[in-house]
């Protein structure tokens, strides 16, 4: 399939990526910083966390939205928004009345209701899926062990009990094969900062294969995805995104890859494996640790890192804290600073800094963390980007102008590439340099 049927998709076209599947071409030159392609959401669902600060319809961030009259809990900038998005709302608007605060579908399950409804109302193509449709989507269902089978009929099952009265539903073997294209397709909405605004699916960028060594990088525009060059791309070569976190080693990358994407990655960066090093760096003394040692130390990493995701759920901000203190002591006696085991729990505890409003204590954090966030992440990184703006708000906060100005131009720098010069992030964060 060639893209001249799709002039918005002018110089991409879809082909067989030799040992991956399908795959997304360029077929002319893209300079860094350029729009490769941008996609509307076939669906999308806001997060319930972020209710009454974005709209539901359009993901927009602003003040003084309108609330669905009938079940109180969704915003919207106006009419408009609100007529657009009812089709869609109307599948949860009398169940979260019904339920209440009982009401608490996963954001795969309400995304899920959406797919289904929007498959009925649209079964031709839509202007999301010029290139791929969300029914050829990779389910892997060979794939899936029994823990994940599991947790797609609990979906399954949830599905069912808060979606009813708007919804069709397949039979369940249908159901099972679109909740595992979800997992395998779906994309999470963030803002400039990383925190989570919603989910959604994008046909047309879900074509693009993995790379740990990518040459595009996906943002978002409300629940448009853009998709932008970070590198020079020449015709013929394939465009590749990143699907995962490039903070770790090959290893944890791979694992992560094989568990949610089922594949393992060839890349430059895997095969050489040439960051391992540094982004595992262990600290210079005298008597160096011996590898067994060094091996202990990573696995009490892993441990400690899933122990925290869980921990985040019941544990108090506090009890998080002393969490993330002890393991970075304990590590601190093998890893440097810069390894990548001791930067995910900083980053943890400037998270939780943050959240109690502990300005100062967040900045020492975060200082800590962004130089070797810059050397061991690929130019024009998001989480770079967000580190940046994060400390210069922080630095604005904390009346140290000089610092904040220019953490925030760092920031700018890297964004104007990844999301466009006229984005409305932009001039947000640039509007705050003139109010400083």
């Amino acid at each position: 399939m060639r893209s001249e049927a799709a002039p918005q998709l002018d110089g991409l076209e879809r082909f067989a990526s030799a040992g991956k599947g399908r795959g997304l071409r360029a077929r002319r030159r893209f300079a860094v910083g350029e729009l490769l392609l941008s996609c509307p959401a076939y669906a999308a669902v806001l997060t319930v966390s972020e209710r009454g600060s974005h709209c539901d319809g359009c993901f927009a961030r602003k003040e003084g939205l309108a609330k669905c009259g009938r079940c109180k809990q969704a915003f919207y900038c106006n009419v408009e928004c609100q007529k657009e998005d009812w089709p869609m709302h109307k599948l949860e608007c009398a169940s979260m009345c019904t339920f209440g605060q009982n009401w608490q579908p996963s954001e795969t399950v309400r995304l899920t209701a959406r797919i289904l409804a929007k498959q009925k109302t649209h079964p031709e193509r839509t202007q999301s899926e010029k290139l791929l449709a969300v029914r050829e989507f990779e389910s892997h269902l060979d794939k899936l062990d029994n823990e994940k089978r599991e947790l797609i009929q609990n979906d399954i099952a949830a599905l069912h009990h808060f979606y009813s009265k708007h919804l069709d539903y397949p039979d369940n073997a249908a159901l099972v094969v679109l909740f595992a294209q979800v997992n395998c397709n779906g994309f999470t909405i963030e803002d400039e900062e990383l925190s989570h605004l919603g989910s959604a699916i994008f046909p047309d960028v879900a074509l693009m294969n993995h790379s740990c060594c990518p040459n595009v990088i996906v943002t978002y525009k409300g629940t448009l995805a853009e998709v932008r060059a970070v590198r020079e791309i020449e015709p013929g070569e394939e465009i590749f995104s990143s699907y995962i976190d490039l903070l770790y080693p090959t290893e944890d990358r791979n694992d992560r890859l094989r568990d949610s994407y089922f594949f393992s990655c060839d890349c430059r960066e895997c095969t050489t494996k040439e960051k391992d090093k540094e982004k595992l760096e262990i600290c210079k003394l005298n008597d160096p640790p011996s590898a067994e040692t060094v091996k202990d130390m990573i696995k009490y990493a892993r441990n400690v890192i899933e122990e925290f995701r869980r921990a985040k759920h019941y544990k108090s901000p506090s009890e998080l804290l002393e969490i993330c203190e002890l393991s970075l002591d304990k590590m601190g006696a093998v890893f440097e600073d810069s390894n990548v085991y001791m930067l995910h729990m900083m980053y943890q505890a400037m998270g939780v800094c943050l959240y109690v409003q502990d300005w100062e204590g967040a900045l020492c954090y975060g200082q800590k963390i962004i130089r070797p966030y810059s050397k061991h992440y690929p130019s024009y990184s998001l989480n770079v980007a967000s580190m940046w703006l994060k400390l210069g708000r922080l630095y604005m906060t904390l009346k140290n102008r000089t610092a904040g100005v220019k953490a925030l131009k760092r920031a700018i720098a890297i964004m104007e590439v990844a999301h466009g010069k006229d984005h409305p992030y932009i001039s947000e964060i640039k509007k705050e340099l003139e109010d400083h």
